[in-house]
């Protein structure tokens, strides 16, 4: 029984370490195409690449952990959405107000939209200074605003005083 284990053994220990050749080269293969896939992804820089790449093929594991360490934070994709969105952010901060009624552009000082006539601001009643609607003291001058009613302008004066008191009467 001894005798048939002791003849076999080359064998399982050839395909044994064929095993373990093959995984091993697998595993090398397959850490040295994924870093080339990543550094590819993170840099357009080809000397970067080849050179990441290399390190990884040569060194392995050491030469992996290296490149952790080494890599760049963010891929090019994430880099563009970055900057695509502080562009955005810069944009926001850049543009003139829009009116809420037509979504036209106005001034920050206007007081009414010019092309539908939405009240946009109103005027400290102290110092004249443009201040928003909802602000209940001057920045400016500091006097309270009040709870001031915009009232709408009318083209002819309308009687009430007398219609009053026909009301009155009856």
């Amino acid at each position: 029984m001894i005798d048939q284990l002791l003849e076999i053994l080359p064998q399982v220990v050839t395909i044994l370490t064929l095993a373990t050749a093959i995984f091993v080269t697998s595993l090398w293969l397959g850490t040295v195409l994924w870093a080339f896939r990543d550094i590819r992804s993170r840099t357009r820089d080809i000397v970067v690449q080849i050179l990441a790449t290399f390190m990884v093929a040569v060194l392995m594991l050491p030469g992996l952990i290296v490149y952790f360490l080494i890599r760049p934070r963010e891929t090019l994709s994430e880099a563009y959405e970055h900057a695509l969105e502080q562009e955005a952010l810069l944009q926001a901060i850049e543009e003139p107000d829009v009116c809420p009624g037509c979504a036209a552009k106005v001034q920050d000082d206007f007081i009414y939209c010019p092309y539908c006539h939405t009240h946009l601001k109103k005027k400290c009643v102290v110092c004249d200074a443009v201040l928003a609607l909802d602000w209940n003291i001057c920045p400016y001058c500091g006097a309270s605003q009040g709870s001031q009613v915009v009232e709408p302008v009318m083209d002819r004066e309308v009687e009430v005083a007398p219609a009053a008191e026909e009301t009155a009467q009856l």
